[in-house]
């Protein structure tokens, strides 16, 4: 017979997600020196890859799915359109609100950089073994799909009043 799986405590949630926090400062220095041989940032990294993952998308769609202020992610899609890795093009949907797509520099530029990550990673994955990675990433997806649910639901809420 089984025994039943323990219920990790409060405690050891709030552990996790401070070890998360503090592995996100270290993953964000490390974006810094492997963008900045690239003239980027991780932030703007991040908005381009989301653009080659999703597609164009308006500025307001990439800040929800973060959840970040808009006018921050405005001034990186500016800031690549202006060096000429972002344009922005007629959104069918919204007279106003103008897609932010990838151009044909920008794809060149996102590939160097997955191709930079990938030597990064290629160099610690011997730390690791694949069960270890999985369950990882398993903890850390289901612990963002939560988040946002309760992000949503708050946002929601505060829509009511």
């Amino acid at each position: 017979m089984k025994k039943p799986r323990r219920r990790p405590s409060a405690l050891a949630l709030d552990l996790l997600v401070r070890d998360i926090l503090f592995s996100y400062f270290r993953l964000s220095a490390t974006g810094e020196r492997i963008f900045s041989s690239l003239g980027q940032t991780p932030g703007k990294v991040s908005l381009m890859r989301s653009l080659m993952e999703e597609g164009p998308q308006s500025v307001a769609q990439i800040a929800r799915a973060r959840p970040v202020a808009r006018q921050g992610v405005q001034r990186m899609a500016d800031e690549l359109a202006a060096a000429g890795l972002v344009e922005f093009v007629e959104n069918p949907s919204h007279r106003r609100a103008k897609l932010a797509r990838l151009t044909q520099a920008g794809w060149k530029l996102i590939g160097e950089a997955i191709a930079a990550e990938l030597r990064w990673a290629a160099r610690l994955i011997n730390q690791f073994d694949e069960h270890e990675i999985e369950i990882a990433r398993d903890v850390v997806r289901r612990l963002t799909r939560i988040l946002a649910e309760e992000h949503a639901a708050a946002v929601a809420k505060r829509s009511v009043r």
